[in-house]
């Protein structure tokens, strides 16, 4: 307890360091607040927030801290913003012109950065109208407004809105502590957890039937122990010895020494989740377009997501796109290119292709075991469902947002050391370093989505 008490006085102590971390909690407590302010002309109590809260509405509105089910001015959160950045990535290597672009240094991510804003606002825009659409029902909606104009404001508001928070992020990049776009997202997932907490210490302890307060300790110990599996498999990578040749220049000698290029297991992190999950939602919308459909037995148990259909398929798909994901964006050949440059190579492999060839393999043979432990990952919610734990409490055992979680808290930790060892204080812990997500080279030196 002394140490923590003493790590927290090192930080206030660095100036520099104190000021980002004001400066973060700052901008998200704007984001919070703007989350609470309803569109113009919507009574919030007329709106059924219920239905913003299951299946990819509940993900959508999880991701915008409650946002979504309250007709927030915030409602879109910064999904638009996300989705713009992966398109953007996959037209880097579709498209000559936008790969031409990643490898023109800063003027060219620059170029690369206002694309995104652009589609940004495409996207939003799309979004918005679908929202005032389907998320808010006409009683909801003022009389003096009126339909037509309340569609109009709310497009105008809601883009403006998300655009808002692409900006709040950007600003808490350059001026606060961690990726002000992944804080934003883990803020609006953290949100949700006091109240889902809640609900299920009351079920628990209220009904005698459900098992009382062991049951709830259970559960805790459970989440913990996920929380542990979680942080191994963003964390976990492998390490590839690469040797570099000595030269000397005048008196001085360079090179010569051993260091090591860290393939992650799990390279794709979240995507590949999210990927499937959007393609989990087509038996829902097929059953809706085509009533007589819907009582069919595969697409009552496709549509369930504790089914064991479900989440065999599930599973299926997160392990072929965590082999698509990380083939589009860890490139094997650049990796060799900027050893050949610098004059490395790996031990007992030739330079060039047998490098290529190589590295390729060793990505193969790890990301068969980080696609299964993720797998594993995203279906817990379902098997913690299954248990009888609350639906929203349930979310926090795995899936997207518990690796989100994990890799934000992460990355911003380990800024936060950073800057206190450059000032020659002690780490956060007492042996080894905090790690992040470690990044390695990507398809056409392309830049991942910020989750």
């Amino acid at each position: 307890m002394k140490r923590f008490f003493t790590t927290l006085s090192n930080i206030w102590k660095i100036e520099d360091l104190r000021v980002r971390i004001i400066n973060t909690l700052l901008f998200l407590l704007i984001y919070r607040v703007g989350s609470f302010i309803v569109l113009p002309g919507v009574d919030p109590a007329s709106l059924n927030s219920q239905r913003a809260k299951e299946g990819l509405l509940g993900l959508l509105n999880m991701f915008a801290g409650g946002s979504f089910s309250r007709a927030s001015i915030f409602a879109l959160g910064v999904m638009p913003y996300i989705s713009a950045s992966i398109v953007v990535q996959l037209l880097g290597i579709a498209v000559p012109y936008f790969t031409k672009l990643q490898k023109e240094g800063e003027s060219g991510r620059n170029k690369i950065n206002q694309w995104t804003r652009y589609l940004t606002i495409l996207i939003t825009a799309a979004q918005a109208i679908g929202y005032v659409r389907t998320q808010v029902t006409p009683d909801a909606i003022s009389p003096v407004l009126g339909q037509t104009m309340f569609n109009i404001i709310s497009i105008f508001v809601l883009t403006a809105g998300t655009l808002f928070v692409m900006w709040l992020g950007e600003k808490i990049t350059d001026k606060g502590i961690g990726n002000g776009i992944s804080l934003i997202i883990m803020v609006g997932i953290i949100a949700q957890l006091p109240s889902a907490l809640v609900t299920e210490f009351s079920s628990r302890v209220t009904d005698t039937n459900s098992g009382g307060l062991l049951i709830f300790i259970v559960e805790m110990v459970a989440l913990i122990l996920v929380v542990m599996f979680t942080i191994m498999i963003v964390q976990g990578t492998r390490k590839i010895a690469v040797q570099y040749a000595k030269r000397i220049v005048g008196n001085k000698q360079y090179g010569g020494v051993r260091q090591y290029i860290p393939l992650k297991v799990n390279a794709a992190g979240v995507m590949p989740i999210i990927f499937a999950q959007a393609l989990m939602f087509i038996p829902t919308t097929i059953a809706s377009f085509f009533p007589k459909m819907a009582s069919s037995t595969v697409l009552i148990l496709l549509s369930n997501y504790t089914s064991w259909l479900h989440n065999l398929v599930f599973a299926i798909l997160i392990i072929l796109f965590t082999y698509f994901y990380t083939a589009i964006t860890v490139n094997p050949k650049q990796m060799s290119d900027d050893m050949k440059k610098n004059g490395g190579f790996i031990p007992g492999v030739k330079p060039g292709d047998a490098t290529v060839n190589f590295i390729d393999d060793v990505i193969s043979k790890i990301t068969l075991p980080g696609s299964i432990f993720l797998a594993a990952i995203a279906i817990i919610p379902a098997i913690a469902n299954l248990a009888h734990v609350n639906s929203q409490f349930a979310r926090f055992f795995g899936g997207t947002s518990l690796i989100i979680l994990v890799g934000v808290v992460l990355d911003t930790l380990q800024q936060v050391e950073s800057h206190l060892l450059m000032r020659h204080y002690d780490g956060l812990m007492k042996t080894g370093r905090i790690k992040g997500r470690t990044a390695i080279p990507t398809a056409a030196g392309t830049t991942p989505p910020a989750i």
